[in-house]
């Protein structure tokens, strides 16, 4: 069995505010440090419940804002890491390699969520995106694009609004691991590390002993993203192909999701040029 473990951070047990998060204001550096290795530590955890599955080969790639984060000396020697970027596939890089199930670890809810930690869509830029008219976050986003190549997402772990946007989108099978419960944007009922790793590791092993169906989206695939302001619009669609349809919104239509992703990554991007 090969498995595919993408790691945020903002889902991690501990982490409530966006300074823990945040690798490039000096002034964070010491809570940045600590998240470091606590998402080290849950994506040990996620690696030794695969194994525990039967997993010969494991591939963690690193999904946190530089992607940058995860302490390699501190991974588990069983797993490879995929860090760095830019990376065409971001927060699924590699997943086109072929696994057989992927699990999303420290992963978040989808902007606009409430009570939920940090919760956003990519970046601060996108008020909300929509695929085929459902409003959708990370989560979906990167689901959609693994399932083109034939990977179910058999896991995901975070605080509760994440593990209720799971079994929302992907249904009863996957397995949801909370460790933490969000009271506000910046707070939260955490477990203890030690406890949180745990039960990442006890759910990726249960997990992957169970059959998942790959999540697809039916073409044509329509992507709209709404900015927060007009003027990240008026960059965005630049994109070859997207069409503005309102003052904050962008769309593009395709019906290979892999071309969407591609244009949801040039979408976002574009608009945070000044």
């Amino acid at each position: 069995m090969r498995v595919y473990i993408s790691v945020d951070m903002e889902g991690v047990a501990g982490v409530v505010h966006e300074d823990q998060t945040d690798p490039i204001d000096p002034r964070h550096a010491g809570e940045y440090n600590r998240s470091r290795r606590l998402m080290t530590a849950e994506a040990n955890a996620a690696v030794e419940g695969a194994l525990a599955a039967g997993a010969e080969r494991v591939l963690v790639n690193d999904s946190h804002w530089r992607m940058m984060n995860i302490l390699a000396e501190e991974l588990h020697p069983a797993a490879e890491l995929l860090s760095g970027g830019p990376k065409a596939h971001s927060m699924v890089e590699g997943v086109e390699l072929g696994f057989d199930a992927a699990l999303f670890i420290g992963y978040h809810a989808m902007a606009g969520v409430s009570p939920a930690i940090i919760d956003h869509t990519y970046t601060s830029l996108v008020h909300e995106a929509r695929l085929n008219g459902r409003p959708v976050g990370e989560l979906a986003i990167n689901a959609a694009l693994a399932g083109t190549y034939d990977v179910p997402v058999a896991l995901v772990s975070g605080d509760q609004a994440l593990a209720a946007e799971a079994r929302d989108l992907l249904g009863p099978s996957v397995e949801t691991v909370v460790v933490k419960h969000a009271v506000g944007r910046f707070a939260a009922r955490s477990v203890a590390p030690a406890e949180a790793c745990r039960r990442i590791r006890e759910g990726a092993a249960a997990a992957l002993r169970r059959s998942h169906t790959p999540w697809r989206l039916a073409a044509p695939i329509r992507l709209e993203v709404d900015f927060t302001l007009t003027q990240m619009a008026d960059m965005a669609e630049l994109a070859p192909g997207s069409v503005r349809t309102a003052g904050r919104t962008v769309t593009f239509t395709h019906d290979d999701y892999r071309e969407v992703f591609r244009a949801w990554r040039a979408l976002y991007n574009l608009a945070s040029v000044e």
